[in-house]
């Protein structure tokens, strides 16, 4: 009877314990995308406070903000830092602008503020400057070398570079995007770098809720939905992932991971498929997810960001602006954490 007593106190402390890591504070692989397109957002210094309050320990921003970037130093929080899409050529143009880039923007913080990526641009594959986003990654990470960092360069796709995705393994790169996307994921491969890539179910159930299962979507089916081939998947989430291993692969690339960059699901401003019932659902159990591996990889883990941490009034009206898990006043739109 004693042994089965502490059997059983054991399951639920480790129980309790991972609800906490849910609901307390983000798991150490969940990140959470800071955007600046509001007029009524707190300051920086505010928002790295409340990134501590929940333990957030991972931010994404799509462009350097020296005010954000100051209030970091020495706060513990990591930095994934975008270099804007208008940018990009200039960085392709020498190993000289890059640098200058990296003394502007970079350079002052190494030494109190953890940026362990830097994204050239974000979802430009494909588009007007796909062709400069390789040499200004390859300059970029030059100069970061010479810095002596462990900063790798990369960039941000999103489903849009994929000419079919399903099942999975059918993932290819689109005719459009491939000639760039080649190129990109080879320098990555030789520099042990992840691939960026902004994934979510939510507008691919928006878009097709009659052959796409709500519970697919949101990572609440009990049972397979998908089989494909050996492999069975019971969310959407992780057959878009591996719709991307499976396209790298058919580029002669398997060892370039992925980072998710962005993911969510909006509470309002598309009638009931954005609720933040519906928010609240997908994004605690993107929380869950994070950390275990996809069926195709099953023994690797997934690293992410959620977007995003504030509602934002200066994007599109409707479902752009309804993304935050807080207001700008920092209140919780919903319960994720507890």
């Amino acid at each position: 009877m004693a042994a089965l007593f502490w059997a059983t106190l054991l399951v639920l402390s480790v129980t309790l314990q991972s609800n906490l890591r849910v609901l307390g504070q983000l798991k150490a692989e969940v990140g959470v995308c800071y955007g600046f397109n509001g007029d009524n957002l707190p300051s920086p210094k505010d928002v790295v406070s409340l990134y501590q309050k929940y333990g957030i320990k991972n931010m994404r921003i799509f462009e350097p903000n020296p005010d954000v970037l100051e209030a970091l130093r020495g706060s513990g929080i990591s930095l994934t830092l975008g270099v804007r899409n208008q940018d990009i050529p200039s960085l392709a143009s020498s190993e000289d602008a890059a640098y200058a880039w990296f003394m502007n923007n970079v350079r002052p913080y190494v030494y109190d503020v953890d940026i362990p990526y830097i994204s050239v641009g974000n979802e430009v594959v494909p588009g007007d400057f796909s062709e400069s986003i390789l040499p200004a990654m390859q300059n970029l990470q030059q100069v970061l070398g010479k810095n002596c960092l462990d900063t790798k360069a990369t960039t941000v796709v999103h489903a849009a570079v994929l000419g079919a995705s399903s099942p999975p393994s059918a993932g290819t790169f689109s005719d459009t995007a491939r000639p760039v996307i080649n190129g990109i994921i080879q320098f990555l491969s030789s520099q042990n770098s992840p691939l960026l890539v902004n994934l979510y179910p939510y507008f691919a159930y928006a878009s097709d809720p009659i052959n796409i299962r709500l519970e697919y979507a949101q990572f609440t089916a009990s049972q397979a939905v998908v089989q494909d081939g050996d492999l069975s998947y019971s969310n959407l989430f992780d057959a878009m992932l591996d719709s991307f291993y499976w396209a790298m692969e058919k580029e002669g690339v398997t060892g370039v991971n992925i980072v998710i960059s962005e993911t969510g699901w909006p509470r309002d401003g598309n009638g009931y498929f954005t609720t933040p019932e519906l928010a609240a659902t997908y994004n605690r159990n993107f929380i869950q997810h994070v950390g275990n591996g996809t069926p195709k990889k099953p023994n690797g883990s997934v690293e992410g960001f959620i977007f995003a941490v504030f509602d934002e009034d200066e994007k599109d009206p409707g479902v752009e602006q309804n993304w935050g898990l807080f207001s700008p006043s920092m209140q919780p739109n919903y319960d994720i954490f507890g």
